[in-house]
């Protein structure tokens, strides 16, 4: 009986650890830049009536779990967060505020091409969440009249490189268009989405 126990354990052990092998979970941590394009003011009669984004730092996380694996296609579920905590604003108006903060939550599906090889580029589409902190100051001078919290949905779109030179450890290059709702800007460019671009490198934990 204990033997036949010893068995069950012995040949439960080995499936829970080819389960584990065959869907691995990551972890990934890269920092970068986000880029908007410039958007102009409807109507404005001033100088410099557009409103430009500055090219700020910014960093991402990642978490993510292998649920199949077919031939050289790997597809995971992933949950990237995305954080801009400084984007610069530049206008010829003191109505924009001096910058804001981003943030973007956005649970997504990965297609990993040649998944579990030492070199493997994916793709990622999903949709979430997205936060802009606007700040309380306005540009130039003065307080920023408007709101400074901006709440949207959030769709994502992604590609990157996956590289692993060591066992569990690998490099990450990795491009973003987190396609959101804009910020509060106090004023009408007539736009109501914008492309958030990530571009960022790092490093993954593969476990």
């Amino acid at each position: 009986m204990a033997l036949n126990r010893l068995a069950i354990l012995a040949v439960t052990v080995l499936i829970l650890a080819g389960y584990g092998f065959a869907q691995p979970n990551e972890i990934s941590g890269t920092v970068g830049r986000t880029f908007v394009s410039t958007q102009t003011i409807q109507g404005a009669q001033f100088f410099n009536p557009n409103v430009h984004f500055g090219d700020g730092l910014a960093f991402a996380l990642n978490y993510s779990h292998l649920f199949k694996r077919r031939g050289i296609f790997g597809l995971s579920l992933e949950v990237p967060l995305a954080v801009a905590p400084d984007t610069d604003l530049n206008s010829g108006t003191n109505l924009v505020p001096e910058s804001y903060k981003a943030f973007f939550i956005t649970p997504s599906a990965r297609v990993n091409f040649f998944s579990g090889a030492g070199v493997s580029p994916w793709l990622s589409a999903g949709g979430g969440y997205g936060l802009f902190k606007e700040s309380g100051h306005a540009l130039y001078f003065g307080p920023n009249t408007g709101s400074t919290r901006t709440n949207t949905g959030v769709v994502q779109f992604g590609t990157g490189l996956d590289v692993f030179p060591w066992h569990g450890w690998g490099v990450r290059m990795e491009a973003r268009d987190f396609y959101s709702g804009v910020p509060n800007l106090n004023v009408n460019t007539g736009r109501s989405r914008q492309h958030n671009y990530y571009v960022g490198g790092g490093f993954i934990r593969r476990f």
